[in-house]
């Protein structure tokens, strides 16, 4: 009767993190194949979305559904009579009180790393990108160790190790001596002059627009239909990118744990949306591209895959930050180690995308490299009959009892 109890009284934590795993392999896989796909389709109307407006209505959703659900939490605790402005205000003096300000810090790197993955999924092909975005678990083990005093036990740091020549080496397999980059643009540019050649690229399916007769304007034109990837810059965004988003999270951990007072998470991540919105706005949408948003607007070049876009990437964030401490990053670690392979199938499959031999190899240390250590966690718990992600809750785990031919087959080792 008590082994039932137990057992009925662990399910919801496994069910939980089954759940956590999924969805969290779902919308890392689905956030960089949208990303990657709306860099690189057709643009709408001639025109294709600035991304520093993408992370700006990012962190709008981001604000609107945890400030409905903060909203409601204080709702919770109020007497019915209570007005709703009432509920507003305290809810306004929660959020920006007490240690609020520390948030900002780890707000601006989210904001400057979700504008890195833009630039980097603009030109590197999805699975590139979400291997080499494994660099992530390198960077947050480091600065836990700088900023939170964890430590890291010898097997890890060798994990780490063949995480980082899992993506050296991919990068040198996906180096090309003829690789697109900026100084050789003009080179690659193939401007068409004859009718013939206008024709062509009328029947590749890129659209013209009458809206220079220079043939600058031609040319901007075509580069916009036909965008070229640039490994280089993808490479260099994807390493802010990690630097940036790793640091975050271990700070925004650090200031969870000095905080004298629980705070809900949905707040704290009501105090990130809003430290965040400030450089999303004044920096990216009004200081680097507020000319080009003033003659085309805002929601220039945006469609439904661009909306979704946003959508997801605003849902992950707010799941991420409920990911925190060693216990979570374990099932952020599995998943996306995961979605490494469906992102892979989708790069083969929307993208093209052809991995070689050369290619494989370093793919395959990543993955075993960024999940080996949640993946034998799971096994080890599951063979015990309790399936969980912390390592302390796998070494509680209740082991099968020995049946008597186990035992005699124990007993005769010992005797040899």
């Amino acid at each position: 009767m008590g082994e039932s109890v137990s057992r009925r009284s662990t399910t919801p934590g496994k069910a939980w993190k089954h759940t956590s795993w999924i969805l969290l392999t779902a919308q890392y896989t689905a956030f960089v194949l949208l990303a990657h796909y709306s860099r690189i389709m057709p643009p709408t109307g001639g025109k294709r979305y600035l991304t520093s407006t993408a992370v700006f209505f990012n962190e709008v959703v981001k604000l609107a559904v945890s400030l409905t659900v903060a909203l409601y939490e204080v709702s919770r605790s109020a007497p019915p009579s209570v007005p709703a402005t009432s509920l507003l205000s305290s809810l306004t003096a929660t959020v920006f009180s007490g240690d609020s300000w520390k948030l900002a810090i780890p707000a601006s790197l989210y904001t400057l790393a979700n504008s890195l993955q833009y630039i980097a999924l603009s030109n590197l092909q999805a699975a590139t990108f979400q291997v080499s975005y494994q660099l992530k678990i390198f960077v947050s083990s480091v600065f836990g160790l700088i900023l939170l005093g964890r430590s890291i036990p010898l097997r890890k740091w060798g994990l780490l190790l063949v995480l980082l020549i899992g993506v050296g080496l991919i990068q040198i397999s996906n180096a090309r001596p003829d690789e697109f980059s900026l100084e050789n643009a003009a080179a690659h540019f193939d401007f068409p002059r004859s009718l013939e050649e206008w024709k062509s690229v009328q029947l590749e399916g890129r659209s013209l627009h009458k809206r220079s007769a220079t043939y600058e304007g031609i040319e901007e034109d075509i580069l916009t239909a036909t965008p070229r990837l640039n490994g280089a810059v993808g490479v260099l965004a994807t390493l802010g990118a990690c630097a940036a988003s790793g640091l975050a999270g271990v700070y925004f951990e650090k200031v969870l744990k000095d905080s004298a007072k629980h705070t809900s998470l949905w707040v704290r991540n009501v105090q990130l949306a809003v430290y965040s919105i400030f450089p999303a706005l004044f920096i990216g949408v009004v200081f680097l591209d507020g000319e080009t948003i003033a003659n085309g607007g805002i929601f220039d070049g945006y469609n439904w895959v661009v909306w979704s876009t946003i959508i997801i990437q605003a849902f992950g964030g707010i799941a991420t930050s409920f990911c925190v401490g060693p216990a979570h990053a374990d099932t952020k670690n599995l998943a996306s180690a995961t979605s490494i392979i469906f992102t892979s199938l989708g790069s083969i499959w929307l993208f093209e995308f052809e991995p070689t031999i050369t290619v494989s190899l370093p793919f395959r240390l990543v993955y075993h490299a960024s999940n080996r250590k949640s993946v034998s966690c799971w096994h080890l718990c599951g063979l015990g009959g309790h399936l969980s992600l912390r390592e302390s809750e796998c070494r509680q785990a209740p082991r099968p009892s020995p049946t008597p031919d186990s035992r005699r087959t124990l007993r005769k080792g010992e005797q040899e």
